[in-house]
């Protein structure tokens, strides 16, 4: 699945499913941007991956915002001169009964995930329309497959991305751009442990419901990443790959 002188945009890529997609990518060969709101780790991923052997460029964005996420899109076409695979990773959740969610969090979520997910697919896909090629990949979640409680705004964004990555498979495929998405379940993060040690959560109770008895790692949603950008999946757009060890093919009869 080798990536020679493919270029990638890689947001919310200064730690986490971010992180190991960026690093993936980069050891398969592509010119990887690391594209974070957090400027200090992404040149840190950056450095990392530039001492392994590789190329990659630090770019602080805010994806909700449309100035700065045209910012990185220019600035990765003077660097590299092109855009050949956008993955779109950044995002957030404010877990809450819905009842008490307050309309800032709501808001704070869905713009985020969504409209992050908006602009950059907009900015990135005028460059890969005149290309006439390119790869698109979305997080989603399995929350947009899932009912689960409690992540009322997280659910519906990453729902929304759903639709919006068919919409644009639909749109832009006479461009030879392939859209996707995939949708992960638990994903062990120094972030999601420290979340669990917070609420007091035992990291491995949830694990009888997963048929594989295994929360994922980054790496294996950066290897779904991998397979969606390579020319092994050429023929595949409009599609949602669910990572989750089989937890969403199994009956679930508790309520969240």
């Amino acid at each position: 699945m080798k990536l020679d002188g493919k270029v990638a945009i890689v947001t919310g890529s200064g730690q986490g499913i971010g992180e190991a997609i960026a690093v993936t990518l980069a050891k398969e060969g592509a010119k990887v941007v690391i594209a974070d709101i957090n400027e200090e780790t992404a040149q840190d991923v950056a450095g990392r991956i530039a001492s392994s052997g590789g190329e990659a460029l630090a770019i602080k964005t805010n994806v909700t915002k449309s100035s700065d996420v045209s910012q990185m899109v220019e600035q990765t076409l003077t660097h590299f001169g092109r855009v050949d695979i956008l993955v779109n990773n950044a995002g957030t959740t404010i877990p809450s009964p819905t009842e008490q969610l307050s309309e800032e969090d709501w808001d704070k979520v869905v713009t985020l995930n969504l409209k992050g997910t908006f602009l950059c697919c907009r900015e990135v896909g005028k460059h890969m329309i005149k290309q006439r090629s390119g790869k698109i990949v979305s997080i989603a979640s399995l929350a947009a497959h899932k009912g689960l409680a409690h992540i009322a705004a997280y659910a519906a964004s990453k729902a929304g991305i759903c639709g919006f990555s068919r919409e644009l498979a639909v749109e832009w495929g006479k461009y030879n751009i392939n859209v996707n998405t995939i949708s992960p379940s638990t994903t062990v993060t120094p972030l999601l442990l420290r979340y669990f040690k917070e609420q007091g959560i035992d990291p491995n109770a949830h694990l009888k419901y997963v048929p594989l008895e295994r929360d994922n790692t980054p790496e294996d949603i950066a290897n779904a990443v991998l397979f969606l950008v390579s020319t092994d999946s050429r023929n595949i757009t409009g599609e949602d790959i669910v990572v989750d060890g089989g937890t969403n093919i199994l009956y679930w009869p508790e309520k969240g």
